[in-house]
């Protein structure tokens, strides 16, 4: 029996729709680089690359899911939408990349598969807004649940990596490791103030954590390191 003004959810997103929407994502990264003829912007840099880009996008699925299922939200729009939040990337200027991924989660939905409009429709409106700044409260659940995800990737154990990586291509030595790391640990802090969800609050805490520990292993072990800049906490 169906009741009148109740709307019945029907949009399920198989593991078979799933998997050929991720492998698309990697095919699409890969494609937006080898058209460059010089490879692109700073393809050096490992977090430029289709391989890191496709990696960061599935560490955000991961954690999108997490958080949505936590607080309630719908979770297909949220895996999916954080799936081709970052699509385009290395094609589009930094400003424009959320729109410009909405477009092809679209072309994608809507030209394979059977995805109701709402459901499409509802997937690109949380693409675009991950790239929004503002207070939290002020966007739907599923963005924010992508937003925080997405931020939070940038911190904990894989952030501090990631800074360490680019003290190689920036010719320092592994005495400025905590220095780098204490950037990775402010990033945190300031990404914690901004989470609003308790999920994603406690998986900030949880990396802050292992950062810290990081900080005090390199402090005890790395003779004459160049302790300036520490960030306490």
């Amino acid at each position: 029996m169906v009741h009148v003004g109740v709307e019945i959810k029907e949009t399920e997103v198989s593991d078979e729709d799933f998997a050929a929407m991720q492998e698309f994502v990697r095919d699409y990264l890969a494609a937006s680089v080898e058209s460059e003829e010089d490879g692109g912007r700073m393809r050096w840099y490992p977090w430029h690359s289709a391989a890191y880009r496709f990696n960061h996008i599935i560490n955000v699925v991961d954690l999108a899911t997490e958080i949505a299922e936590a607080e309630g939200a719908d979770v297909d729009v949220v895996r999916v939408a954080a799936l081709f939040h970052d699509v385009a990337k290395l094609e589009a200027d930094q400003d424009v990349h959320a729109e410009e991924g909405a477009r092809v989660a679209r072309e994608y939905l809507q030209s394979r598969g059977d995805f109701p409009e709402s459901f499409v429709e509802e997937v690109c409106s949380t693409v675009v807004d991950h790239s929004y700044t503002g207070d939290l409260d002020d966007v739907p659940l599923e963005s924010r649940c992508l937003i925080e995800a997405d931020v939070l990737d940038k911190v904990g154990a894989n952030g501090a990596v990631l800074m360490l990586l680019r003290m190689g291509y920036e010719s320092r030595t592994h005495m400025d490791a905590a220095k780098m790391v204490d950037r990775v640990l402010q990033r945190a802090y300031d990404h914690t103030e901004r989470v609003v969800s308790d999920s994603a609050e406690s998986i900030a805490h949880q990396r802050i954590k292992r950062v810290k520990w990081l900080r005090e292993w390199l402090e005890e072990e790395v003779t004459r390191m160049d302790a300036e800049g520490v960030t306490d906490r």
